[in-house]
């Protein structure tokens, strides 16, 4: 469908350009009360052809290019691209056309672009602030990051904003709210940006349990590992390859555990075991619920080894 709009628009701009060079051949409109009425109706038709063949050539990229890219972040880029090599061309044909002073229009480009630096240095910045996104990819579509002080799922990236889809916000837990936060790319180099998943596309999480000082304490810590194997073993065990492998592409040198882990707090009424595992960002919640839901029925089995603290300690 792209494609076939593309060069139906495409056959239109050439219809158009040669529409515009028979009003320019033929002999003045002098039917119609307008002074130079010809080369009005030959300047149109030529900026008509000239949008018409542009737009033409961005759907048939498009369709060309985009349709076969499998990475979607990467699609979207290049359509970004796209957008705006494809129109800015189309903004200089169409002055062009009218002022028929192709080199005049690039250089009063220059003078103006100077001129209004001043009037609009947000959107500017923001510019400047798409192209960084671009290059160094701090994000990309899909991502879950922090903007300054906005949480979300990177849902579009365009020249000048950046759309979350909000998550957290009102919500106690970290999952999306159903609202969407549109902030000026310009916010990525004057603020944090925290990806969630831009390092190997897991990150680490923390499920709390407390239990009493009567719990039989290593009895409880084994089966956190247990549990959190049974449900996420296999899938943080080739993220951990993941991690690896990015460790040993970076000067750093971290120990790196096999598979889950337990860290103990010690608290005034009660200890406080927390199984730290990798999940995936935008479904860390649901594994968390996952495993709790799994622990309390574990401990639950075993009331004379485990015992939770009273509500009037906590």
């Amino acid at each position: 469908m792209s494609r076939r709009l593309g060069l139906g628009a495409f056959a239109a701009g050439l219809l158009a350009a040669v529409l515009s060079a028979l009003v320019r051949a033929t002999t003045p409109l002098s039917d119609f009360d307008v002074p130079n009425a010809d080369l009005l109706l030959s300047t149109g038709l030529s900026a008509a052809a000239v949008a018409l063949v542009a737009y033409g050539v961005y759907r048939f990229l498009a369709a060309f290019l985009v349709a076969r890219i499998a990475d979607r972040r990467r699609a979207h880029d290049v359509r970004n691209v796209l957008r705006l090599g494809v129109g800015g061309v189309a903004l200089v044909g169409v002055l062009g056309a009218f002022t028929e002073q192709w080199l005049g229009v690039l250089v009063s480009f220059g003078v103006i672009g100077f001129a209004i630096t001043f009037a609009l240095q947000q959107p500017i910045l923001s510019f400047i602030g798409w192209f960084y996104i671009l290059v160094k990819r701090p994000y990309a579509v899909g991502d879950r990051v922090n903007i300054g002080s906005v949480s979300g799922d990177v849902a579009e990236v365009d020249f000048l904003v950046t759309t979350l889809w909000e998550t957290g916000g009102p919500l106690a837990s970290n999952q999306p709210t159903g609202r969407t936060v549109t902030v000026p790319n310009s916010l990525v180099l004057s603020s944090e940006v925290v990806n969630y998943g831009a390092l190997f596309d897991r990150v680490w999480t923390e499920v709390p349990v407390q239990v009493s000082y009567e719990t039989d304490l290593p009895f409880v810590r084994q089966l956190l590992l247990d549990v959190a194997d049974e449900e996420v073993g296999d899938d943080m065990d080739a993220a951990m390859r993941r991690y690896r492998d990015r460790l040993a592409e970076s000067p750093l040198d971290l120990d790196v555990a096999d598979g889950p882990t337990v860290n103990v707090a010690q608290e005034e009424s009660w200890v406080v075991f927390r199984l730290r595992v990798l999940v995936p960002p935008t479904r860390a919640q649901r594994v968390k619920n996952r495993l709790y839901e799994r622990i309390l029925d574990r401990l639950g089995d075993h009331p004379d080894r485990v015992s939770f603290p009273v509500s009037r300690n906590r």
